[in-house]
């Protein structure tokens, strides 16, 4: 997955420190991220616009679902790393909604059931 940002650092470190993801190349234009599986990369765009979550005048360039273990103590950590927290929550009972620091949206939610862990 690619995130598009006109920081690169400082959304690649956000994402770093919420992840718990290691730095795997780190360039002006590009920084690249690994996790257990995962690679993330977060690119520089110069004219990088935020999505304008829940509307979609600037539609959302994509959307991350993190499940966590307790919805309280992730959103703790997620604001604590620098996330905030959208003012519009459809379920927060079930999944909360907060926009990083280039104003990518993205879910912290609990399992689902027996079987997704």
């Amino acid at each position: 997955m690619s995130l598009d940002s006109a920081e690169p650092h400082r959304l690649a470190e956000f994402y770093r420190e919420l992840l718990g993801f290691e730095v795997r190349y780190e360039s002006e234009e590009l920084v690249v991220l690994q996790g257990d599986g995962v690679m993330l990369t977060v690119e520089r765009v110069a004219d990088h616009r935020a999505p304008d979550w829940p509307g979609n005048e600037v539609p959302k360039q994509m959307h991350l679902d993190l499940f966590v273990a307790d919805l309280d103590d992730g959103e703790r950590a997620a604001i604590a790393c620098g996330a905030v927290k959208a003012d519009f929550q459809p379920a927060p009972d079930r999944w909360r909604v907060f926009l990083d620091p280039s104003g990518h949206p993205f879910c912290l939610t609990v399992p689902a059931g027996p079987g997704i862990d």
